[in-house]
């Protein structure tokens, strides 16, 4: 991994897209600081389209569209992707999406998590997902650490469910879909964008993040990727010096630097 700092002008010069994960990548202990936020509308101004991806669930999704300065969302690790077309609001679901009993195969799995891993409980966002189930390790208290984590996850893949873990939830969905394929889909299909690897930048902190680590040649990891390191196969290729919100505005303003606006 490079520094931020050693992205060049060459390398910035194709970027349009701005991607990025939400949840410690651009928060810091859950709260959206300034830094941040400026972050956002500093590349909001300099003409970059601004896509958050993140597995927080629709409900979140659609008041992040309303109130953040985004193009879209793409929402519950890319089950669907909120943008505007126009004045209308769209939800664009990825085909894989499955239809029938849904709830039921979440709730078995969901059952199975809380009875495997004692202190594991169901995020506090649930009651606004649409299409995955998140089940919470770090959160809230009690703070579980990594290899619950990953006993949750072997229990969501028992099921033959995918199942990703970031720095607070282990989520679980049924589809074949995840944060790069419906990237992939929605800049194609609906923003009719071709060769879209040179054109993104994204960052991101933890390790369902590392499909878009693998695919875009451009992206970063804020600092409090560090600890997942060994567990990816497919590293950023950036780092920030710092942690969370703040290694995002770190990044951005290097990336309006480099790219001369």
């Amino acid at each position: 991994m490079r520094p931020i700092d050693t992205l060049t002008p060459e390398e910035a010069s194709s970027i349009r897209y701005i991607l990025h994960d939400i949840d410690d990548t651009i928060t810091d202990e859950g709260k959206l600081l300034p830094e941040a936020y400026a972050a956002l509308w500093a590349l909001h101004d300099a003409g970059f389209r601004v896509i958050p991806v993140t597995g927080r669930p629709a409900g979140w999704c659609d008041m992040i569209l309303r109130q953040w300065p985004v193009d879209a969302v793409i929402g519950e690790n890319g089950a669907f992707v909120d943008y505007f077309d126009g004045p209308r609001k769209e939800r664009f679901f990825h085909p894989s999406v499955p239809r029938q009993r849904l709830s039921e195969r979440l709730e078995e799995i969901r059952n199975a998590c809380l009875a495997g891993v004692p202190g594991c409980r169901v995020s506090k966002d649930q009651h606004y997902r649409i299409c995955d189930l998140a089940i919470d390790f770090n959160e809230d208290e009690p703070r579980l650490g990594l290899e619950a984590a990953r006993q949750i996850k072997a229990i969501c893949e028992s099921f033959g469910a995918v199942a990703k873990i970031s720095s607070i939830h282990v989520n679980t969905w049924f589809g074949d879909y995840d944060k790069v394929s419906m990237a992939r889909l929605f800049l194609e299909k609906i923003f009719g964008e071709t060769d879209i690897r040179k054109k993104v930048f994204f960052f991101g902190d933890s390790p369902n993040d590392e499909p878009m680590f693998r695919f875009f040649p451009l992206s970063a990891g804020v600092a409090n990727i560090r600890p997942f390191l060994s567990s990816l196969e497919a590293p950023p290729a950036f780092v920030t010096e710092n942690r969370g919100g703040r290694g995002f505005a770190e990044g951005a303003a290097r990336i309006i630097q480099a790219a001369g606006r």
